[in-house]
């Protein structure tokens, strides 16, 4: 075996043993393989207050396989807390900064294998981005999800109720019933918002234990996989396995198929072609429509489906829907056992995986009161909720670097329309207009200065959510943004507009009374006309020409600090909003 780099810089910086010593490491300790464990645990949300748990039981993984572990930490914020603040401008960057902490982390001083542990929706992609970087033999460990409350309440039920409390349709009481019922337990929210999407990515992409991604986060099941993911690491610290052996265009693949079936979060597609972006590999809006074009969708969990997340794993996970879409896969992609992703499937049916799984699902029923089956969670292939994937790309003259939309999650009435464009230059202008009953049917509604440029791209889960819940406009009304949306978001919401309003994307030339064509199923999304009056291509072409001469760039928002930072160097919504560098 090769020297280990932990022992090579022992060798040239001969303070590290003394300081390592100081800090509890004992002599023996340092000629072991030295494991990072690199974690988002901390007091800020129910994703991450219990990640120490999961850190302990890696460590004594990773004790028990010859080898020593230091914890290091970069807590996660939570969109939740945030939103309706501008403390959600600071979402998207933060991923950028937990990936930069950790390959500070990881480089100051070499380790020789990493056990990541995260949950939540920025977290998951800043550790897999910081994973990328680091490219030590590594493995991911998801901090599972949340059990749902009473009724089964969950989390994205509360931008309804707040919604409708806002309208004098329930009373305070009520909001407050739900409020303190949402959310029961630690874990990711319990619906497949971006921190479920990203936790089921991981073990997609094969970078995390076959069958342990969105556990129940109270399960003994969970503690088990992070222990064997601790020794698991040490074992690949001595093979040299590193994520790039591991990943590749397949892998990215296979990741957008499940994206696909488990109808994911839009936010994927800002946080899957970053993480690629670190391989070197290029994913692009028409990868993802090209793959869900025709793709099954199969997983009936909310938002866009019936039961909470934690029924997933009840169903078997994402083995489970790898196994109904095992045709489609590549199936010799390799994994972080050393085995190809046909190995760990196959292997999973004969260790009892499904038969725990079923125990699971058999208790829920008794927990809840409820009769649900495997197949009620995890449709067969040829049973399948849809047969078209669960995203859109849209593009035209609106969106050059496209758009994106969650046709699952959207009336079928707004497949196809042509709207009358109501601009608005900030999501607090489009909110107060939503719910004061300033937008009619048939508007195209628009949220821009929103992207990564404009102000961090926030998600504009609020204004969604009272589109949605209002029963004639969440079926009348489109709202397109530069901006993103909570993967809890539904109704006829089209965000990621690229090039954004604040780099002079088409988006910011839209002007009140402009017809906005709007076809989900032919991927278009196209500016056709002006003060209701329908315009040629070409004509249409040159009035947008004329108006980009009198266009000018709004002043940045933000003078100093991260946001800065972030605003100046972000890529467009579209190629992923990673920190993006002149050659």
């Amino acid at each position: 075996m090769e020297e280990l780099n932990s022992q090579k810089a022992r060798k040239l910086a001969p303070e590290m043993d003394p300081l390592r010593i100081g800090c509890g490491w004992k002599p023996d300790d340092l000629k072991k393989p030295q494991i990072i464990i690199e974690s988002t645990y901390g007091d800020s949300h129910p994703g991450s207050a219990h990640l120490n748990r999961l850190v302990e039981a890696a460590r004594k993984g990773i004790w028990d396989a010859g080898g020593f572990g230091a914890r290091y930490f970069a807590t996660d914020i939570c969109d939740g807390e945030s939103q309706g603040t501008d403390g959600i401008n600071f979402s998207l960057a933060s991923r950028e900064m937990i990936a930069n902490l950790i390959e500070i982390h990881a480089n100051a001083t070499p380790f020789d294998g990493g056990v990541f542990i995260s949950s939540c929706d920025k977290g998951m992609p800043g550790n897999l981005i910081g994973m990328a970087r680091v490219n030590v033999p590594s493995v991911m460990v998801t901090g599972g999800t949340m059990s749902a409350g009473p009724d089964l309440l969950t989390l994205e039920q509360l931008g309804m109720y707040s919604a409708r409390y806002e309208r004098g349709e329930i009373d305070e009481e009520k909001l407050q019933w739900a409020k303190q019922n949402a959310c029961p337990s630690c874990g990711a929210c319990s619906f497949i918002g971006t921190a479920s999407t990203m936790q089921i990515m991981s073990e997609a992409l094969g970078l995390a234990l076959p069958g342990s991604a969105l556990l129940p986060a109270t399960s003994p099941d969970l503690t088990e996989y992070a222990y064997n993911a601790g020794k698991l690491s040490v074992e690949l610290a001595r093979k040299g396995l590193r994520p790039s052996d591991i990943v590749t265009i397949e892998s990215f693949e296979n990741a957008i198929l499940v994206h696909a079936a488990i109808s994911g979060s839009t936010n994927a597609l800002l946080h899957i072609p970053a993480i690629a972006h670190e391989y070197g590999i290029e994913l692009t809006g028409e990868t993802f429509d090209r793959l869900h074009r025709e793709a099954r969708y199969l997983l009936d969990v909310r938002p866009a489906g019936k039961w909470p997340a934690e029924f997933f794993y009840y169903a078997g996970g994402v083995p489970a829907i790898m196994e109904e879409i095992r045709d489609v896969l590549h199936l010799d992609v390799m994994t972080v056992t050393g085995k190809t992703l046909e190995e760990n499937l196959d292997g999973l049916k004969s260790n009892g995986f499904y038969e725990r799984c079923q125990k699971w699902l058999d208790d829920a029923n008794v927990k809840y009161g409820i009769h649900v089956t495997k197949e009620d969670i995890i449709r067969p292939w040829d049973k399948a909720i849809g047969n078209n994937g669960s995203i859109a790309v849209l593009k035209g003259n609106l969106a050059p670097e496209g758009a994106v939309i969650k046709h699952t999650a959207c009336p079928p009435e707004m497949f196809k329309a042509v709207l009358n464009a109501r601009p608005f230059d900030s999501e607090e202008e489009c909110l107060d207009a939503v719910l004061h009953h300033k937008v009619q049917k048939g508007d195209a509604v628009f949220i821009r200065y929103e992207g990564p440029k404009g102000s961090g791209m926030p998600e504009m889960f609020y204004t969604s959510e009272a589109i949605s819940s209002d029963k004639e406009l969440g079926r009348s009304i489109a709202l397109i943004t530069d901006g993103r949306f909570s993967g809890a978001s539904t109704g006829p919401v089209i965000g990621h507009c690229s090039p954004e309003a604040q780099d002079g994307g088409p988006i910011a030339l839209v002007e009140d009374g402009d017809l906005i064509e709007l076809d989900v199923m032919e991927r278009k999304l196209n500016i056709i006309g002006v003060k209701g009056v329908q315009k040629t291509p070409e004509e249409m072409n040159d009035i947008l020409n004329e108006r980009r001469k009198h266009w000018k760039a709004k002043p940045r928002k933000y003078k100093r600090g991260v946001l800065r930072l972030f605003s100046e160097l972000a890529a467009s919504p579209m190629k992923g909003a990673y920190l993006q560098y002149e050659e």
